[in-house]
Order: structure tokens, then C-alpha cells, then sequence
């Protein structure tokens, strides 16, 4: 009777085996499956996985020198959304197409909003920081009308957060955190690992701060092609002045009395260098900076990391880079 028994428990034994083998299921649990993570845009990408380290499968849907602003969507992203465990947002209108892409594609992803906890600078904000100067004021109104539907797409507040350091330990916390929640089994990796990476944003900050003390005070002005800097000026001191903005990818060509417009308003605030970005039309910001007598310095890197191989490969390398660059800009 027992050797019945047991002839009959090896062949269920063998019969389970031969169904595994047939049907594809792992005998390997669940949980030791990568997390499948999607990240929005590729400066997030790389927060995300520097936090993460090989324990996730990332997709970073806007890729290097790519705009969130105008980004379509496309379908291998709607299936990436299907698939993934959780997705990591910027928020505050950023990804302004996120919502019907979550939507359509049935996603049942937890979404993680990594500038909650940071307080946001309302547009207006650093728009009228420098009421003083009329003549400024009245060209930034013309400039608002102008472009009344891109203001309408970027929101009430400035979602370019990641721009002071500090901001971006915020977001370190919150991958961090919710990483833990969604895999608890690498908890104590997910937690070294934004322990370091904060050192080094903190480091970081510290060494903007040693650059911004060598920049005369009056040369603190920074004259873009896209108000991304608000956050960056308001943690060291600095002027912003987006008269660019019409250079954006964000907005069609400036006929010949806008850049007119914006040739004079250079002229009026005496900065020695423009910026324009690594999203931006740099043929015409070549163009207004002739006309108007100043240098273009190289491009910053702003809503997107560079192409691989380039100084804003990575989001800490953005940073020094950016700095570096208008600190040798304004001297």
C-alpha cells in the first residue's frame, strides 16, 4: 500500500513537472520578476534609475533631447503603459497628454507624481519678478498675448522643478518610497542607493553655489528660449528673462518684427550672452544674438538629458555642465 502510494505521488509529482514545462509557468515566484516601471520623460529616467539600480525594467517614454511640451504619444508607449507596475510623472501639467495615454491604453499602473512635496512657483511668479523696469513689462505682456495657448499648455505653475537640486532630493524620496511600496523585497537597496544619490545632488548644489560666487552680480541674468530657469533663479539669485520664447519648439516661427521686438529688449538689458537649449531652433536664436550684439553661449541642457556620449548624458553631468556654461557665459 505504500509503494502505492508513493508510485502514485511521483507520477502527480511527474505530471506537475511535464504541465509547468508545457504551459510556460515559472516555478520561480512572482515577486522575483523585474518591476516594470515607465518614467516620462529621460531626466526622470535617469533619477528613476539610479534609484532603482537592475532591479526594474525602466521604459522612459520622451527620450534624450526630446520635448515633453509637444510630444505625441505613440502606440508601443500605450502598450508600455498596459504592461507596467508603476509610472513615474513630473506633474504640474508637465505631460500634458498623460492622462488620455493612461486612459486609452487600460493601464492599471500606480502613478507617482514626484513633485508632490515640492512647492511650485506659479508662473506669474518669476514672470514679474522685475516689475521695475516698464519697458520690460510691456514687452513680456505683449509676449503673453502672443503666445496666450503655450501658456494655456504649461499651466498654472512652473513644472521645471528638477532645476534646483534640493527639488530634485524631493523626487529622490519619492521614487525611493515608492519603489519600497511596490517591492518591498529590495527595500534596503532602493534605500542605499537614493541615500548616495542625494549625497551627490547635495554635492551638487554645493558646487553651483561656489560657481554662481564668481558671476558679477549684475551679470545674474539669464535671457532663454523657454522659462525653465524659475526654480534655478530662485535658489541662486538670478534674473530670468524667457524674451526667447518665441524660439521654442513650443511656438511657430516670430515674423520680422517680433525678433525686431526681441532684438531690442536684448539690447536693453545689457547681458553679455543669451542661452538656448537643447530643445530649442537655434538658427534663429543665431539670429536675433547678431542682431542684437551678443553672444550665443552653448546650449544648456533643460527639459531633456542629451544623447549619450554628451556632457548632459546624465542628470547629475546636466547640471555641472549647465553651470559651468553660464558661469563662463556671464563673467
Amino acid at each position: 500500500m505504500v509503494q502505492n502510494r508513493l508510485g502514485r505521488f511521483r507520477r502527480l509529482t511527474a505530471a506537475l513537472v511535464l504541465f509547468v514545462l508545457m504551459s510556460g509557468v515559472s516555478l520561480v515566484g512572482a515577486q522575483d520578476e523585474p518591476l516594470k516601471v515607465i518614467a516620462t520623460y529621460s531626466i526622470l529616467g535617469d533619477i528613476v534609475q539610479n534609484i532603482a539600480g537592475d532591479n526594474i525594467e525602466l521604459t522612459v517614454l520622451v527620450g534624450p533631447d526630446g520635448d515633453s511640451h509637444v510630444y505625441e504619444p505613440t502606440p508601443q508607449d500605450a502598450i508600455a503603459l498596459a504592461e507596467a507596475d508603476v509610472i513615474f510623472e513630473n506633474g504640474l501639467e508637465f505631460e500634458t497628454w498623460l492622462d488620455d495615454l493612461y486612459e486609452s491604453s487600460g493601464s492599471t499602473a500606480t502613478r507617482i507624481v514626484v513633485s508632490d512635496g515640492i512647492e511650485p512657483l506659479a508662473l506669474e511668479e518669476h514672470d514679474d519678478e522685475h516689475e521695475g523696469e516698464e519697458a520690460h513689462e510691456d514687452e513680456h505682456e505683449h509676449e503673453e498675448e502672443a503666445h496666450e495657448e503655450e501658456d494655456h499648455e504649461h499651466g498654472e505653475f512652473d513644472p521645471h522643478v528638477w532645476h534646483d537640486p534640493n527639488n530634485s532630493i524631493v523626487m529622490v524620496e519619492s521614487i525611493r518610497d515608492a519603489l519600497a511600496a511596490a517591492d518591498p523585497t529590495n527595500t534596503v537597496a532602493y534605500e542605499a542607493n537614493a541615500e548616495a544619490y542625494i549625497t551627490e545632488l547635495e554635492a551638487v548644489d554645493d558646487y553651483i553655489r561656489e560657481q554662481v560666487a564668481t558671476i558679477p552680480e549684475a551679470n545674474r541674468i539669464l535671457v532663454t528660449s523657454h522659462d525653465t530657469f524659475g526654480y534655478f533663479a530662485d535658489a541662486y539669485g538670478f534674473e530670468v528673462m524667457p524674451v526667447l520664447a518665441s524660439l521654442s519648439t513650443e511656438a511657430a516661427d516670430p515674423s520680422a518684427g517680433e525678433i525686431a521686438e526681441l532684438v531690442t529688449e536684448i539690447e536693453a538689458s545689457s547681458v553679455p550672452a543669451i542661452f538656448t537649449e537643447n530643445i530649442s531652433n537655434p538658427a534663429l536664436v543665431e539670429q536675433v544674438a547678431s542682431e542684437a550684439g551678443v553672444i550665443v553661449a552653448p546650449a544648456l541642457y533643460t527639459d531633456a538629458l542629451g544623447q549619450p556620449g554628451t556632457p548632459g548624458e546624465t542628470f547629475l553631468g546636466m547640471l555641472r555642465y549647465n553651470i559651468d556654461t553660464i558661469t563662463e557665459a556671464l563673467q
